[in-house]
């Protein structure tokens, strides 16, 4: 059993799980698009639909997230319902994917030593997800 997260995206879904792949040397992601999804004559497809992200999906140490843009006219609150987690056992790893993320983004706690972890630290990234970082031995 698990426990996913699902973020959507405002129409950069598609370069958001790309950047997140390469970050975290996953799987290239299969995305499928609106536009992909078999015509319902009920309900006409918008042409903006068309090549935003229905769904896609990456495995990002061993935790399923997934993603999606919204619909277009469906409502939109970028970063501020979700933090995802980042538990390592290796310091060198949190610190490079740290870095990585931090890159146009806002770091809010660097990675340092605190009472809970040998390392800790927390980022929103450049796609105001909320990242938080933890060392477990």
């Amino acid at each position: 059993m698990s426990v996913d997260a699902y973020l959507n995206f405002n129409g950069n879904c598609r370069q958001a799980v790309e950047f997140y792949a390469e970050v975290f040397g996953t799987e290239q992601p299969n995305i499928m698009t609106f536009g992909e999804t078999p015509p319902n004559p009920e309900f006409p497809l918008p042409e903006e639909a068309k090549d935003l992200v229905m769904h896609t999906r990456l495995t990002i140490n061993g935790s399923n997230i997934m993603f999606s843009d919204t619909f277009p006219g469906m409502p939109f609150v970028e970063g501020n319902n979700i933090s995802l987690a980042y538990v390592g056992n290796d310091v060198e790893e949190i610190k490079s994917i740290f870095n990585k993320l931090s890159e146009g983004g806002t770091v809010g706690l660097e990675l340092q030593e605190t009472f809970l972890s040998k390392i800790y630290g927390q980022l929103t990234d450049k796609f105001g997800i909320q990242w938080q970082f933890n060392f477990e031995s």
